[in-house]
């Protein structure tokens, strides 16, 4: 007969039942990363929203399209210092590690770009501003996908 008085999301490890994702991703462990994902995604993101600004205000291109451009250079950078001071440790391959970071991105990128246009569409609100904004949900999303299939820290 089947045992089901355990979660299905827990694993038997020499005798020992970690903690499900939820448990981990609550954990210090998570919130420490998370502070220093937060840091680096900050430094980051400035850099992607003066991409942004430059792109519209000085080529003229669409806030759309800025922004995704925007959001790959930022990722790029955020993949190296992340790698470097986040994640350190992992024992995912560098080339392994960012070809899974630029699919996390892109599901990032997706999220971005679609909430961003939504946003553009559906309110009044500036460009820079509705950008920050979809920022904090994408980069949620990223950071988890990151810290839980990429780099398997938590």
């Amino acid at each position: 007969m089947a045992d089901f008085s355990r979660r299905e999301d827990e694993l038997r490890l020499g005798g020992r039942v970690s903690p499900g994702i939820l448990a981990r991703l609550w954990s210090f462990h998570a919130g420490a990363m998370l502070w220093r994902n937060t840091m680096v995604s900050c430094a980051a993101f400035v850099v992607g929203l003066g991409v942004l600004w430059a792109l519209v205000e000085f080529a003229r291109m669409d806030e759309v399209a800025a922004a995704a451009i925007g959001f790959v250079v930022a990722n790029s950078l955020h993949y190296l210092l992340g790698r470097a001071w986040i994640f350190r440790g992992t024992e995912r391959g560098r080339a392994s590690g960012y070809a899974l970071f630029l699919i996390n991105a892109g599901v990032g990128l997706a999220l971005t770009v679609g909430l961003y246009a939504a946003v553009l569409e559906l309110t009044a609100i500036n460009y820079l501003v509705a950008r920050a904004i979809v920022s904090l949900v994408a980069g949620l999303v990223v950071f988890v996908l990151n810290a839980v299939f990429n780099f398997r820290q938590i």
